[in-house]
């Protein structure tokens, strides 16, 4: 099966109580080229929200306990993610009200798949920020080409492995983002977390002035890693 057009490598966060509509959903979407996680409410969406990333959410708007009106207001309040709402009431009304709640899009049961998949791609690639020439992440004295994957400090050059590379890569494209580690493993195709770890003590001792008290790659407790530089160009 192929994949819907500017999937890239986006990862959906899917909400809904109905278990077996959840699973055809996962099931349907990491066929067309989504990488997909599922929820069967709020409470657990809001738990998986705290420790991954997620680029686009779909939320059902009839759930018990918080419903997914509720949840796309709480979510938009803290966050600008893409939100697609499911729903087998079509009235406008209904649409009106997801809407307003802070939603983008709205598709009424029952629905095709492959339109799903089709209004996902086209948030997506609404959502994406615009391709850049030529991106320089400044920290300190140490400077970071994202397009050539380069590093320099103090004018010279820094040998990166292709793995730290590609660690910075992301955080770049990323500046200001938590990433968990069980994120990181997974967009990286990494398979330990102490790998990260690893990858991450690296970097300081090439970046930081100080490694043991960073101030570019930094800490999320309870989360993970985010970098802060002091410029992205």
């Amino acid at each position: 099966m192929s994949s819907a057009p500017g999937l890239g490598d986006a990862h959906i966060l899917v909400v809904d109580d109905d278990e077996r509509l959840r699973t055809l959903l996962q099931k349907y979407l990491s066929q067309n080229g989504f990488r997909v996680t599922a929820a069967p409410g709020a409470e657990d969406a809001r738990a998986l929200m705290k420790s991954m990333a997620f680029d686009l959410l779909i939320v059902d708007v009839m759930m018990p306990g918080e419903s997914g009106l509720d949840l796309t207001r709480s979510v938009r309040a803290l966050s600008q993610v893409p939100i697609l709402m499911l729903t087998a009431r079509g009235e406008p009304e209904h649409r009106i009200a997801g809407l307003e709640h802070g939603a983008d899009d709205y598709l009424a049961k029952p629905f095709e798949p492959r339109e799903l998949v089709l209004r996902c791609a086209a948030l997506l690639r609404r959502a994406a920020p615009p391709p850049q020439a030529h991106r320089e992440v400044k920290m300190g004295e140490t400077i970071f080409d994202a397009d050539r994957g380069e590093l320099r400090r103090k004018g010279k050059p820094v040998r990166l492995t292709s793995s730290e590379a590609a660690l910075l890569k992301l955080f770049a494209s990323n500046a200001g983002r938590p990433f968990s580690r069980t994120d990181l493993c997974t967009r990286l195709g990494v398979s330990l977390e102490r790998s990260i770890d690893v990858q991450v003590t690296r970097l300081r001792r090439k970046i930081e002035e100080d490694p043991k008290l960073p101030l570019y790659i930094q800490t999320v407790r309870g989360i993970g890693y985010v970098l802060v530089p002091d410029r992205v160009a």
